[in-house]
C-alpha cells in the first residue's frame, strides 16, 4: 500500500471537512497526476448543480483552488497532495518518518526548518 493521497478540504455549514479523495498511491508523482486528472471532475460529497468552475493553483505547484458556481451559491475547496508519516498499526511507515526526522535534525534533508538566524 502507498503512502501518498489526495486530499480535498473544505467547510460546510458551521463544520470543516476533510476527505480522502484518493488514498493509497505508491508515489508523489502519482498523488500530483491523480489531483490534476480530478482538478475540473471534482465535487463534495454534498450536491451541488455546477454552473461555472475556477481553478486556481498555488505557487508550491502541489495545491489547488477549486471555486464551483453552483445554481445558488459558490463552492470552494483546497485539493493537495498529502504524505502518510506516521501509522501506529505499521511499523515501517513509523521508521521511515523517524528516519527522515533525525535526517533533517543533523542538517541533511529538505524540507522546512526551524532556526535562530545567525547572530542572534
Amino acid at each position: 500500500m502507498g503512502n501518498w493521497a489526495v486530499v480535498s478540504q473544505y467547510g460546510f455549514g458551521e463544520a470543516y471537512v476533510t476527505e480522502f479523495v484518493c488514498s493509497g498511491l505508491e508515489t508523489k508523482e502519482q498523488a500530483l497526476a491523480k489531483l490534476r486528472a480530478v482538478l475540473r471532475t471534482y465535487l463534495p460529497r454534498k450536491s451541488i448543480r455546477e454552473r461555472w468552475r475556477h481553478v486556481y493553483r498555488f505557487t508550491d505547484q502541489e495545491t489547488y483552488l477549486v471555486v464551483i458556481k453552483g445554481a445558488t451559491s459558490t463552492f470552494e475547496c483546497t485539493l493537495r497532495v498529502a504524505e502518510l508519516i506516521s501509522d501506529s498499526p505499521d511499523s515501517t511507515v513509523a521508521a521511515r518518518a523517524r528516519a527522515r526526522w533525525e535526517d533533517r535534525r543533523a542538517g541533511g534533508g529538505d524540507g522546512p526548518q526551524d532556526r535562530t538566524p545567525p547572530g542572534r
